[in-house]
This record gives C-alpha cells, structure tokens and sequence, in this order.
C-alpha cells in the first residue's frame, strides 16, 4: 500500500479534487487513515448482506474506487456465492481495482467497469454499495440517482449507504468536526495537508445531515431506512425495498 503523501508532495493549489492516477495509488491509504471506522463498516456492511441476501444475487458497488469493499465482501459471503460488479468513472481507479481482483484471486465472481454512475441502471439487484459516493453528486441530481437505485432493487433488496454527514446545530457540527480533523492528526496528516485537502473538496464534496439523507432514500421509495453505524461526522445507513 502506497502512503498518501498527495497534499505534501504533489498539490495543485486551487485545484479541486480529482480521482486521477494519483490519488488511485494511495487511495486504499488514503481511505484508510481519512475514515474512520471504515474497516469495521465494510465488517457490519458483509453482516447485514449476510441476513438479506439471497444465493447467488447481485451486488453492485457504486464508486467502487480500487474494489477493497468487494474484495473484501467476497471473502465474507462465501457461502452465499453472490455475483459482485463494481462500478466507477474514473478510468485509474478501475484499472487498480482489476490489478487487485486479480492479485487476491478474485476474477471469477468480481468485474469492474468504467461507467458513470448517474447512467447506472440494471434489474434485480440484490444489494446496491455506495460508500461515501452520493456526497460527491451534485445535491440536484441526487433524487433522481436514489429513485434510480430504489428501481434496479429486487423486492427485499437493500442499499447501504455510509456518508459524511453534517448537523444543523452549529455547535455540535464544529465539534465533530474538530475530533475528525484530530483523527487525522493521529494518522499521520500534517497541518498543511489537511488544510489543502479540505480546500480541494470544497467545492466537490458537499454532505447532507443524517436527516437529509433519510428523507432522501425514503422520498425515492424506500419504506424502511434506518442507521447502522454513525462516528461523529460519519453515518451508515440501510435502506430496504
């Protein structure tokens, strides 16, 4: 795993963030000193597949990155045998995520594509992944993407969905903030590098509160949404058909 020295060594000032060659080759570092709990999200994610999820269905990841959640999810739901496909526009994050399928012996029932999200559509799906995905959608096309998503589910298919989120009470944001930014303090994260990162997502990661995004997944047809998992400014959420 490459460290992710992006905002030390290779910033661009005013630049926003891109998912570009890059940031795919740290990216699995990245993820995993910017997120806290992530591990144990993708752990309780293959534990609430386990109680829904039929043989053989369908898993479609969302922004899939480099393809750690479906790896990883493979070798949790072994005994169920699901098909997993992963989904991502960025043509470097695709090519790393086949790299490591291969790599982990996991070709057989896992197949990447580069694809737009936003134009995703298939029938029958067993569980749909979008983790830390939606933030990046612009707030107008939201709706429309979740209606979508509600669509291509099967009858007791569930969505899980983990975001960034943020609060309505000023007080309460600013402290969660503040023991998000000190999380990655403890990471390893400069001063500088987090104050560069923050400046590159400004404009292209844009949270919704934990209320928002329920409202969001029940208006696009969902009855039943609840949370799972919630780390201060970090929430888990399923949603089933």
């Amino acid at each position: 795993m490459n460290r992710d020295d992006i905002f030390k060594n290779d910033f661009a000032p005013g630049g926003d963030f891109t998912f570009d060659s890059k940031v795919a080759e740290v990216f699995d570092d990245m993820l995993s000193r910017s997120v806290p709990c992530y591990e144990q999200v993708i752990a309780m994610t293959g534990a609430i597949l386990k109680k829904f999820l039929r043989p053989k269905d369908l898993i479609c990841d969302l922004g899939c990155s480099t393809g750690a959640t479906l790896i990883n999810l493979a070798r949790a739901l072994e005994k169920i045998n699901p098909v997993f496909l992963g989904f991502d526009n960025s043509e470097a994050m695709i090519a790393k995520a086949r790299i490591k399928a291969e790599m982990y012996g996991k070709t057989q029932n896992i197949t990447f594509y580069e694809q737009d999200i936003l134009e995703f559509s298939l029938p029958d799906i067993g569980a749909i992944i979008l983790n830390y995905t939606m933030q990046f959608i612009r707030p107008l096309d939201r709706p429309e993407f979740a209606v979508r998503l509600y669509e291509s589910l099967r009858p007791g298919g569930v969505l899980i969905m983990s975001e960034k989120v943020i609060f309505p009470n000023s007080t309460i944001n600013r402290c969660y903030i503040d023991f998000f930014l000190d999380f990655k303090r403890k990471q390893g994260y400069s001063e500088i590098e987090i104050t560069r990162k923050r400046e590159a997502l400004e404009n292209v990661l844009v949270p919704f509160s934990c209320a928002e995004n329920i409202t969001l997944l029940r208006q696009a047809g969902f009855s039943d949404v609840e949370s799972f998992f919630q780390w201060f400014n970090f929430a888990s959420f399923i949603a089933v058909k």
